[in-house]
């Protein structure tokens, strides 16, 4: 566990002060309203750099608000079509940026929410995910994989959830999602939640639930990876192994991906 990681598991934190709306049978335990213009508060979001996985074409930047700012009580993500030389030289033609609570904090059941608006277009890859925290000891997938949400452009109808483990029985990565067709999530903003408990995970469009996934198809025994924490990320991606399955429109650019409130609650 990194220092300074503010954990939250079954005992909900003590008091605290968050300016956000409640939700029946839940309590508040951490959300961000983004209501400070700037670059994303420090204090909660760190961020991933460079060229970080799925062969994906953009590069994340750190602290550069043409790619992530928050900007009239929105936190937006955009993507960009440039040619970018980053501070440790490496080129890029595409930026944008991934912001985690790796390091500030993390959750062990509860109902992650997050209100946003998707961009659109081929190549785009946002999503809404969670890391368990053991990443930097025993590495991914046996650290445990929650897909709150994941979108490609070239299914502009349809968003996903999926859960991601290592099962040792079988020595290999398994997996286990949902899909929701006829939507429309990049024409206005919509909630993507998860509710987890120690049973299981049920996933949410605008309160609908569409995926449930048994936290027994990880195992039962301390390697399951789903009964620790858990750590956020807001990413979008441009490409790669999924989302550039068709292809990047280099037309659509610039993409926005807006985020109006993340918030974190546990059972009363």
């Amino acid at each position: 566990m990194r220092q300074g990681l503010l954990v939250v598991s079954v005992a909900v934190l003590g008091v605290m002060t968050i300016a956000a709306q409640t939700r029946e049978g839940w309590t508040l335990v951490w959300a961000d309203e983004f209501e400070r213009d700037g670059l994303p508060d420090p204090s909660k979001w760190t961020y991933e750099k460079g060229f970080v996985r799925n062969k994906e074409a953009q590069y994340y930047t750190v602290k550069r608000a043409e790619n992530a700012r928050v900007e009239g009580g929105r936190l937006i993500i955009e993507g960009h079509k440039e040619e970018y030389t980053a501070p440790d030289g490496k080129r890029a033609s595409y930026t944008a940026a991934s912001v985690t609570t790796d390091g500030t904090f993390a959750l062990t059941y509860g109902r992650v929410e997050v209100k946003a608006k998707l961009p659109r277009g081929r190549g785009m890859w946002p999503a809404i995910w969670m890391l368990g925290t053991s990443i930097h000891d025993i590495g991914w997938p046996r650290c445990g994989e929650i897909d709150i949400m994941e979108f490609v452009g070239h299914e502009p109808s349809a968003v996903h959830a999926n859960v991601h483990w290592f099962d040792a029985a079988k020595g290999k990565l398994t997996s286990a999602g949902g899909k929701l067709h006829e939507q429309n999530p990049s024409d206005g903003f919509h909630i993507y939640a998860v509710e987890w408990f120690k049973d299981r995970m049920d996933f949410f469009y605008d309160e609908r639930l569409y995926f449930s996934c048994p936290l027994t198809q990880a195992g039962t025994d301390e390697a399951n990876p789903f009964h620790k924490p858990h750590y956020l990320i807001l990413n979008l991606a441009i490409g790669g192994s999924w989302g550039g399955q068709q292809g990047i429109d280099d037309s659509i650019f610039p993409q926005r991906y807006e985020i109006d409130y993340v918030r974190f609650y546990q059972k009363k």
